[in-house]
């Protein structure tokens, strides 16, 4: 069998690379990403461990190893710091990654591709989407105390895998200058979403005028916190947050709004029919309890005041990178139809407006949670 014209055979050779001695029994494409390839190795001996082989597409991350010494940085801080706290289990409440037999974090083979091993946690599931109050909750204690351990991590020794990542400025200006190029001839047919998004650029940059004055405090965070990224074990409770090739210097609210993103919204991302959008709250509320739990030792007062400008900001940032990758015809994200991004940033902008209308309700759960907690 090819696994993305892999064989069998090639897939072993390259874990011969790595410091692993196991009987190979099966090999199978696994997971859900659309990033890297990842594919699980399971082991003869039902006992012993199995393993995921995954190859990075540096092509989105170009800078491998500095991608690779953010993750030994923070791996490492995140084993160190849960050895210290009674009853945890660094090995599988995060990540282990498997060197090569050369002592290095990751192979590079003669194509210019480059491969890396994590021990596979058993017994763990995700999910794609939340279903239950029980799972935002966990959700947002998995996401909460990864925070929470990485607070006292420098954040100038983690770097820019992705520069500008929910840089709403950078994101702005590129929308701009696509604006102006019009290359496909598109700007005529977006004029009220380019009018909607321009008459809330300020609103939006709130929290990077914070963090540039000093109130608000740059932190080690995930940067892409959907919720198939928290493993739960067999009780749905959380245990591990993988995929961490995005985790970078960014302020706590990205992560808080990236979640509450796509767990608040009652519709799909590219929901065509505008009526079908609306707010989940009681997923909300269990998200922001359990983030709060894992986050109060950290966050400041402006800290929680402004997870809900994140909550506002993110939706908005992916409308403008779907509007920005429809008026320049469409390269970055994969489309189903020809206008599958105005579709996802209609969408999106939607969202943007139900939350607007919420605002002073879901700010208000925020701060009863962080107050209840407090006493």
């Amino acid at each position: 069998m090819s696994h993305n014209n892999l064989t069998d055979n090639h897939i072993v050779s390259l874990v011969s690379k790595f410091k692993i001695d196991t009987e190979i029994a099966s090999i199978k494409p696994f997971g859900s990403g659309h990033i890297n390839d990842t594919y699980r190795i399971t082991n003869s001996d039902p006992n012993g461990p199995d393993y995921l082989l995954q190859r990075i597409n540096h092509h989105v991350f170009r800078d491998v190893p500095l991608l690779m010494n953010n993750l030994l940085l923070v791996l490492g801080h995140l084993k160190k710091k849960l050895e210290l706290i009674p009853g945890a289990n660094p090995e599988n409440e995060t990540l282990t990654l498997v060197e090569t037999r050369n002592n290095q974090a990751y192979f590079k083979d003669d194509d210019g591709n480059f491969w890396r091993v994590f021990h596979f946690l058993k017994g763990t599931k995700c999910y794609d989407l939340v279903e239950t109050e029980k799972q935002a909750f966990e959700g947002g204690k998995a996401f909460g105390r990864f925070q929470a351990l990485l607070s006292d991590l420098d954040t100038s020794l983690v770097k820019d895998t992705i520069p500008n990542f929910h840089h709403i400025g950078s994101r702005l200006n590129k929308l701009q200058q696509t604006i102006d190029a019009d290359a496909v001839g598109r700007v005529k047919l977006v004029l009220p979403e380019i009018d909607f998004i321009k008459l809330r650029t300020d609103k939006m940059s709130e929290i990077l005028a914070m963090g540039k004055a000093g109130i608000l405090p740059l932190r080690i965070i995930h940067n892409d916190t959907k919720f198939n990224n928290v493993l739960l074990d067999s009780d749905d409770n959380a245990q591990c947050v993988i995929d961490l090739d995005t985790v970078m210097p960014g302020y706590a609210a990205y992560d808080f709004g990236d979640s509450i993103r796509t767990i608040i919204n009652t519709a799909a991302e590219d929901e065509p029919d505008l009526n079908k959008i609306g707010l989940n709250i009681p997923l909300f509320e269990a998200y922001a309890q359990g983030y709060l739990q894992e986050a109060i030792g950290f966050l400041t007062e402006t800290g929680v005041d402004s997870l809900i400008k994140g909550v506002l900001l993110l939706p908005y940032i992916q409308a403008v990178r779907f509007l920005t990758d429809y008026l320049d015809g469409d390269h970055y994200f994969k489309i189903h139809t020809p206008h599958h991004n105005l579709q996802r940033a209609k969408a999106q902008l939607t969202l943007v407006k139900k939350l607007e209308k919420s605002q002073e309700e879901l700010q208000q759960i925020i701060l009863k949670t962080y107050r209840n907690l407090q006493q």
